[in-house]
Order: structure tokens, then C-alpha cells, then sequence
């Protein structure tokens, strides 16, 4: 049974230790079965894993407390092109939230310097029977003017795009976001916070 207590704090989440590596010590004997540059497939106690060899990081771009971003994604092995929010791996030595700032650069142009904005959410599991690690989830508030003044982004990326938080709810219940990870990021947030969502949705 989940357990809910309104007095949990930031620090528990932050310092989840699924975060950096896999807590399932029980499962033995653990054999690399596969390794390549990006992930490595274990056979851990009869549980076929596949862990990424460095932390994954997705961001939430709020502009103006009524919109989000999100960016068109080329994804080939689905054949499609899907609305998504900026996401990615960090590189060698460099923190999750450093990794946060970069893809955020890299996906939607929009270059933020000052680290101390990017707010770390509750972490979430991308794939709970394969992975078994958890994913790193930064929130920023940014003005439109910061995103109006973006930069060129990167090639694998269509576009950028601008939607305010009704028209990413109309997205949602039509099945044009649905792609897992971004859903339950953006869900989340917008049942967080409703009634603020809510109130913005009325005045447009």
C-alpha cells in the first residue's frame, strides 16, 4: 500500500538512490549480456535490464506560468515525428542538472545560465520492468521573451513549439502527445496545479 504523507520533503526525492544506480540487490546472479556507448543490457536474476550508463534528465519549460514548451521530435524508429519536452543524457562529469541546462539549449535554443532555476521534481520510472533506474525531472519558469530570443536547436528536432496549458490538456485527450515519459511529467503538473491551470485556461 502507497503510503501518502503531506509532510514529505524535497531532500527524499533527491536523494533517492535509484537516481545514480539499481537498488534491486536481491536479484541475483547479475550478467552483462550486451554494452554499447548509449546503455547496457543485464541479466539480473532471470529480469532482463536495460541501464543507461549515465543519469537521464526530461525538463519541463513553464513560460509565463500559462504555456509549455515542447519540441517535435524526429523519431525513426516509431516513423513519426512526436510532441515531446526536452530530454536527454548527461555526458561524463557533468551533474543531472547540468544536463538539464544543455539539452534545454540544445532542444529549444533557449540558453539558461543561472543553474539555481531549474527546480528538481519527484522523480519518475521511464519503464519499471526494464529500467531500474529513475528518471531526473527539472521544472523552469521562463518569460517569453526568453523564449521568443531562442537560438538555433539541434537537427534532430523539427521545431519548437508554444502551447498554452489548454491547449496541451486538448493535445492530451486527443492522443497527440503520446509519447509515455512526457505525459506523465505533464500530467502530473497540471493536476499539481490545477487551479492555477484552471484560472489561466478561463481568462484566454
Amino acid at each position: 500500500m502507497i503510503n501518502i504523507d503531506s509532510s514529505d520533503k524535497h531532500d527524499q526525492f533527491i536523494n533517492d538512490p535509484r537516481l545514480t544506480s539499481p537498488q534491486c540487490f536481491s536479484l541475483t546472479p547479475v550478467e552483462t549480456v550486451h554494452k554499447n556507448p548509449w546503455f547496457v543490457v543485464r541479466n539480473r536474476g532471470g529480469y532482463f535490464t536495460t541501464e543507461y550508463k549515465r543519469p537521464q534528465v526530461i525538463i519541463l519549460p513553464i513560460v509565463d506560468n500559462n504555456s509549455i514548451v515542447m519540441v517535435k521530435v524526429k523519431r525513426p524508429v516509431i516513423a513519426d515525428i512526436t510532441l515531446e519536452l526536452p530530454a536527454g543524457s548527461a555526458k561524463e562529469n557533468e551533474t543531472p542538472l547540468q544536463a538539464a541546462a544543455r539539452e534545454l539549449s540544445e532542444e529549444t535554443g533557449i540558453l539558461i545560465n543561472d543553474l539555481e532555476r531549474f527546480k528538481l521534481s519527484p522523480p519518475i520510472s521511464g519503464s519499471p520492468n526494464r529500467n531500474p533506474n529513475l528518471l531526473h525531472i527539472f521544472q523552469i519558469v521562463i518569460s517569453m521573451s526568453e523564449f521568443k530570443n531562442k537560438k538555433i536547436h539541434d537537427k534532430e528536432i523539427e521545431s519548437v513549439e508554444l502551447f498554452s496549458f489548454k491547449e496541451v490538456s486538448t493535445l492530451l485527450s486527443q492522443g497527440k502527445i503520446y509519447v509515455a515519459i512526457p505525459i506523465a511529467v505533464i500530467t502530473r503538473f497540471l493536476l499539481l496545479d490545477g487551479n492555477k491551470t484552471e484560472q489561466h485556461c478561463d481568462n484566454r
